[in-house]
């Protein structure tokens, strides 16, 4: 991420939200629980919301992950002094043993014996605070945190080594996050076989035989619980080199996507997966839990590291930019735990101070690395995966590319000289891209969803990508005529207004919208078939003067659509059953 710099002036203001929220949360404060379990005295209060409960700690590691991220996007020392002084106090609170937790210890032996009375899910809340100090490593290069990781993942090791088959089961029956995945992460850096060792106990092969063999067993399971299990599985071939693994993630990922996801990218109604292929039955209030759109993105991008197929940056270009930007308000930088994909309700944000929801941490960690993932590079070629404009140093070729993007045309400037491919992704919303070299349209070749420019690059030396882009229809596998649109990369949602912005509370203190009744989300096909209408979308959903606004046309309702990232504090629809004249409904 010290290598890219985000010219956006869209993404430049939620990383500017972040980076000031980020400071405004009092160290000592995430501090308090872990220095109670240890003894030492801390003159502060701790946070509300889930920071008061079983599942207290969690945040304190979403955070650290976060500012690491920060500090690495923009290298302001501010960041390095938090985590410093964080990890400081954290070695402090650690025990002798090595147990390090903002909950008693005495929690995870509970666990081991079916009992979760007065606890929730302490792996869970473990594997943030070790992901957050292997990040702090990673990123800071603070060897005090890696040290302490290091001895907690000796304290996870004294308990697995331990474990029967038996009692295995019983814990991995809980939500434990992804401990695997961060054990592997530990591992890496200490290639201690301890480490290794308790990672592997954390992989639930009950649950990653049925995927190797590419069966559909996610219906009734919590996503946000499996998403983590597999990102492990991945990280385990990225350790061991154990094809099995690799497929485990490969064919999870493809049962996701297609059976499971809506057009945003996300998935889930009310944090489960559903049946397959059932998505117009499953829109409610409660769908597209953001950690588990958090969680798919990391997945993707260690496929794509791995594979290169573009179907992963496809991917993570739509659910970036649909469910991830969409997450934020970009006024008060706070983001949502569900986005609905029933029509007609709004997102709703969580508090500063006070909700500390999982998808408050994860939240963080989303807009901290904005700059991640745009490029990547091996030894010959750099690869454009998201069209945004950014500066990227390519340190290894002695480049300096600057990305211009105004869709569909997207502008590159190269500063330095070296013999290089650039590779430019074809996205799966365009169709016969064209190239300008300096000016002058040259004739390219699409392999494999890419467009490789090879040559040797000059100082000054200018490509202009042009990318058409259309209105298109995306219906849902259980109704063909449940349709939502997308105009090239950006998920249209139609402004339904600001009636009756009352909000509810379901779950663990989660805050929902409440329903507008007067609100349809039937569009009545006037003087038309479905089928003809559908065809000819690029005149029925018409763009307004060359900005991104648009207005339906030849229906019951007068709707005007914007990108979805842009609707922040109104009420949407994504998502319409179209019918025409004079049917039943």
């Amino acid at each position: 991420m010290k290598n890219v710099t985000l010219l956006d002036s869209y993404e430049q203001n939620a990383f500017n939200l972040e980076k000031k929220y980020l400071k405004s949360l009092e160290s000592d404060k995430l501090l308090k629980g872990f220095c109670e379990i240890a003894g030492i005295e801390l003159n502060a209060e701790k946070y509300g919301g889930w920071e008061t409960s079983a599942i207290q700690g969690h945040t304190l590691g979403h955070y650290l992950t976060a500012v690491a991220q920060a500090y690495a996007s923009s290298s302001d020392e501010d960041f390095k002094k938090i985590t410093d002084y964080m990890i400081s106090v954290l070695a402090k609170c650690q025990a002798e043993n090595g147990y390090l937790a903002a909950i008693p210890e005495s929690h995870y032996t509970q666990l081991e014996t079916g009992d979760t009375k007065g606890t929730w899910v302490p792996w869970y809340s473990m594997h943030k605070i070790l992901a957050g100090l292997v990040s702090v490593y990673e990123f800071t290069e603070n060897k005090q945190a890696l040290e302490v990781a290091s001895k907690l993942g000796d304290w996870v090791y004294s308990h697995t080594s331990k474990w029967t088959a038996e009692t295995q089961k019983t814990v991995l029956n809980i939500e434990y996050g992804g401990m695997n995945d961060a054990l592997y992460d530990l591992y890496k850096y200490t290639k201690s076989e301890n480490h290794l060792s308790a990672a592997h106990s954390f992989d639930e092969m009950t649950l990653f035989e049925p995927l190797y063999n590419g069966e559909d067993i996610l219906n009734g399971k919590h996503a946000n619980t499996t998403i983590p299990k597999i990102k492990g599985a991945l990280n385990r071939y990225l350790v061991t080199g154990e094809d099995y693994y690799l497929q485990v993630a490969k064919n999870f990922w493809d049962i996701v996507i297609n059976n499971h996801t809506y057009i945003t990218g996300g998935n889930s109604e009310w944090e489960h997966f559903g049946e397959p292929k059932i998505l117009d039955g499953e829109r409610t209030n409660c769908n597209c839990e953001t950690c588990n759109t958090y969680n798919m993105l990391k997945l993707t991008r260690d496929l794509f590291k791995i594979t290169g197929d573009t179907k992963y940056t496809d991917y993570y270009e739509n659910t970036f930019i649909n469910a991830i930007l969409s997450s934020q308000n970009p006024e008060t930088g706070m983001t949502t735990y569900f986005q609905p994909m029933a029509t007609g309700y709004f997102k709703v944000y969580s508090s500063p101070y006070d909700h500390f929801w999982c998808c408050t941490g994860s939240g963080m960690e989303n807009f901290s690395k904005l700059s991640d993932s745009i490029y990547s590079h091996n030894s010959t070629s750099l690869y454009v995966n998201r069209f945004t404009s950014s500066t990227v140093t390519w340190e290894e070729k002695g480049l300096k590319i600057t990305q211009n993007a105004d869709l569909p045309t997207v502008k590159f400037t190269i500063n330095g000289s070296a013999t290089a491919q650039i590779v430019l992704r074809v996205p799966d919303w365009t169709n016969n891209p064209t190239v300008k070299m300096n000016g002058e349209e040259i004739k390219i070749k699409v392999k494999n969803g890419l467009v490789i420019l090879d040559r040797e690059w000059q100082n000054g030396d200018t490509i202009e990508y042009n990318l058409p882009m259309k209105i298109t229809v995306h219906p849902l596998h259980d109704n063909k005529n449940a349709v939502a649109f997308k105009y090239g990369p950006w998920v249209l949602s139609a402004d339904m207004g600001t009636n009756k912005m009352e909000t509810g509370v379901t779950g663990v203190n989660v805050t929902t919208p409440m329903e507008d009744e007067t609100i349809s989300d039937v569009l009545v096909i006037e003087n038309d078939s479905i089928e003809n209408w559908v065809k000819n979308i690029n005149e029925n959903l018409v763009q307004e003067d060359n900005i991104l606004k648009f207005t339906l046309k030849g229906t019951n309702q007068k709707l005007t659509f914007l990108p979805h990232y842009k609707q922040h504090t109104n009420r949407y629809g994504i998502y319409f059953h179209l019918e025409e004249k004079g049917s039943a409904k």
